[in-house]
C-alpha cells in the first residue's frame, strides 16, 4: 500500500507545477524531469511526505478502536465484519455508530487540512487544491486499507465525506443531500452511499470556484470510484435480494 501511495505522489509530481491554477507558467514536464534535483527536492519529496502523512492519519481505525474500548470486542467479528460506522451502529448502537461516523469525518477533514498546511510550508508554488486533493485520496486509501489491520478497513463513506467536506463544502453538502434522499426512499445505506459518492464529482465540477487544477477533479472521481468498488459485496447482495435495509430486522 505504501508503494501505491508513493507511486501516486510521484506520478503527480512531473505535471503538478504546470497545471492550471499554478502561479508558474505552464511548462510540460515528462518522466525525464525526475533527473532534475530541484524537482525532486521541491516537489517529489514533499508530495510523498504529504501522501504518507495523509495515509497514516486516514488509516486510524476509529470504528475498531471505539468498539474495542467500549464493548471490549472486535467489531470485525460482528455483522458484516466492516469497521465502518454502519456496522458499528448495527452492532453497538446509535451512540457508538455516531461517534465512529463523526471521528471518521473529522480524520478526513484533518488529513486534507494537514496536507494543505504542509504544502504551504514545503512547496508554496504548487496549487493548494492539488496538494489537498492528493491528501484526500491518500486519507481515503488509508481508511480502506489500514496498515494496522492488515489492510482490511472500511468502505470510506464517512472519511470520504470528510475529505469532500473540506475540499468542496457545497458539493459535499449536495452529495450528502442526495444520500439522505436516496436513503429515505430506498432504506438501503449501501445504495445511498454509492449514489451519494457518485454525485460528488458532478457537484464539484459545477460548484467549485476559483482555482480548478485537473488533479483536483481526478482525485474526487477516484475517491468516488473507490467507495463504489468497496461496496462490491453490497452490490452482489442487492442483485441477490439479500441486502439489509436500515430499520428492518431479519427474521430468525
Amino acid at each position: 500500500m505504501f508503494a501505491v501511495i508513493i507511486f501516486t505522489a510521484v506520478a503527480v509530481a512531473p505535471y503538478i507545477t504546470g497545471m492550471p491554477g499554478s502561479p508558474r507558467p505552464i511548462r510540460p514536464r515528462g518522466p525525464a524531469s525526475f533527473a532534475n534535483p530541484h524537482l525532486l527536492n521541491s516537489v517529489v519529496v514533499p508530495l510523498v511526505g504529504i501522501a504518507i502523512v495523509a495515509y497514516l492519519l486516514g488509516s486510524i481505525p476509529t470504528g475498531y478502536l471505539i468498539y474495542r474500548i467500549f464493548r471490549r470486542e472486535d467489531i470485525r467479528s460482528k455483522g458484516s465484519g466492516n469497521i465502518g460506522a454502519t456496522n458499528v451502529l448495527r452492532a453497538g448502537g446509535k451512540g457508538l455508530g455516531a461517534a465512529t461516523f463523526i471521528l471518521d469525518v473529522l480524520k478526513g477533514c484533518a488529513a486534507v487540512w494537514l496536507g494543505g498546511f504542509l504544502a504551504s510550508l514545503w512547496m508554496p508554488s504548487v496549487p493548494l487544491r492539488t496538494a489537498q486533493a492528493l491528501a484526500a485520496l491518500c486519507a481515503v486509501l488509508g481508511h480502506m486499507f489500514p496498515i494496522w489491520l492488515r489492510f482490511r478497513g472500511g468502505k470510506g463513506v464517512a472519511t470520504g465525506f470528510g475529505v469532500f467536506l473540506f475540499i468542496s463544502p457545497w458539493a459535499a453538502l449536495a452529495a450528502i443531500g442526495v444520500f439522505a434522499v436516496v436513503l429515505a426512499i430506498s432504506r438501503y445505506v449501501s445504495v445511498s452511499s454509492i449514489v451519494g459518492a457518485a454525485s460528488f464529482p458532478v457537484f464539484a465540477w459545477f460548484l467549485v470556484t476559483g482555482s480548478r487544477p485537473p488533479f483536483y477533479f481526478v482525485a474526487a472521481a477516484l475517491v468516488a470510484l473507490l467507495i463504489i468498488v468497496k461496496h462490491h459485496s453490497n452490490i452482489r447482495r442487492l442483485f441477490a435480494g439479500t441486502e439489509t435495509r436500515i430499520g428492518v430486522h431479519k427474521l430468525a
